[in-house]
C-alpha cells in the first residue's frame, strides 16, 4: 500500500513548516526526561514579555495507547488518550480538560492509500460536529474541512484545497473562511543533501482585498546546523539559527526586524529544548 494523500491538515503542510515553524519573539525553555518505566515527562515555560507561562505534560505509551496529560499554571487539566490502528489505518483520540465540562471530544482518523478522512464531535448536548477528508494519492489530493455547530445548525467553518506533489515540489490551493481567503503556497527542495529548500505562500483575502506574500529558505549549515531566513512583503524579514547540540536537544535563536521602521528595536527569541 502507497502512503496515500494524507489528511487535509498535510496540505501546505511543507511550506508552512518552512516559513513559520520554530520562529518565535519569545523565551522558551523545554526539559523532558524518561522514567525507567518509560514515561516521558516534559517541563515548559515560555516567557511572553512580562508573562510567564508554563506546563507539565507526561505521556505514558503501553502498547498501541498513549496518555498524555498536562497541567498548566492556571491549573487547567489536558488528558489526551490516542489508540493507534484498532483497526488497519484507523486512529481513535479522545480528549478532555478539567474543570472545562463542555471540552470533551472524541476524534477517529482513517488514512487509506487513496482516502484520508479525519471526523470529530463533542461530548455535549448540542455539540460541534467537525469533518475533514481528502482523496486523493502520492500526487494529486483534494479535499474539504468543515464544521457545524448543532446548537445553531450553521457551518461554522468551510475550507476546501487541493496539493500538487512530485519529488522535489509540492504545490497547494487552500479556500479558507467560507470562501474569503485564498491561499497558495509552494514549496521546492534544492538540494536533499544540505536540507536546501524554498518556500512561498500568497493570502489574497477577498473581503478587504489585501494580499499577504511571504518566501523563505532553509539551509543546513552542517548534520547539526540549520539556518532559515523569510521575508514578507510588509518588509518584516526574520531569520533563524538552530543547533543539536546533543541528540535531540535543540538550541535555536530568532530574530525579526521591520525594514520599513528600522529604528525600532529587534525582536529576538530563544528556546533550548533538552531531551534526557
Amino acid at each position: 500500500m502507497g502512503k496515500g494523500p494524507g489528511l487535509y491538515s498535510d496540505i501546505g503542510k511543507k511550506a508552512r513548516d518552512l516559513l513559520y515553524k520554530d520562529y518565535q519573539s519569545d523565551h522558551k525553555f523545554t526539559l523532558t526526561t524518561y522514567t525507567s518505566t518509560g514515561v516521558a515527562i516534559t517541563s515548559n515555560g515560555i516567557k511572553k514579555g512580562e508573562l510567564f507561562l508554563a506546563d507539565v505534560s507526561t505521556q505514558l505509551k503501553n502498547k498501541n495507547i498513549t496518555t498524555d496529560v498536562k497541567v498548566d499554571t492556571k491549573s487547567n487539566l489536558f488528558t489526551t488518550i490516542t489508540v493507534d490502528e484498532p483497526a488497519p489505518g484507523l486512529k481513535t483520540i479522545f480528549s478532555f480538560i478539567v474543570p472545562d465540562q463542555r471540552s470533551g471530544k472524541v476524534e477517529l482518523q482513517y488514512q487509506h492509500e487513496y482516502a484520508g478522512i479525519s471526523t470529530s464531535i463533542g461530548l455535549t448536548a448540542n455539540p460541534i460536529v467537525n469533518f475533514s477528508g481528502v482523496i486523493g494519492n502520492n500526487s494529486v489530493a483534494v479535499g474539504t474541512d468543515l464544521s457545524f455547530d448543532t446548537a445553531t445548525g450553521n457551518f461554522t467553518k468551510c475550507n476546501t484545497g487541493l496539493s500538487y506533489t512530485t519529488s522535489d515540489l509540492i504545490a497547494s490551493l487552500t479556500l479558507n473562511e467560507k470562501a474569503d481567503t485564498l491561499n497558495a503556497s509552494y514549496y521546492h527542495v534544492v538540494s536533499p543533501l544540505t536540507n536546501t529548500a524554498v518556500g512561498a505562500e500568497l493570502t489574497h483575502t477577498f473581503s478587504s482585498n489585501e494580499n499577504t506574500l511571504t518566501v523563505g529558505t532553509q539551509h543546513a549549515l552542517d548534520p547539526l546546523t540549520t539556518v532559515k531566513a523569510r521575508v514578507n512583503n510588509y518588509g518584516r524579514a526574520s531569520a533563524l539559527i538552530q543547533h543539536e547540540w546533543r541528540p535531540r536537544s535543540l538550541f535555536t535563536i530568532s530574530g525579526e526586524v521591520d525594514t520599513r521602521a528600522i529604528e525600532k528595536s529587534a525582536k529576538v527569541g530563544l528556546a533550548l529544548a533538552i531531551k534526557q
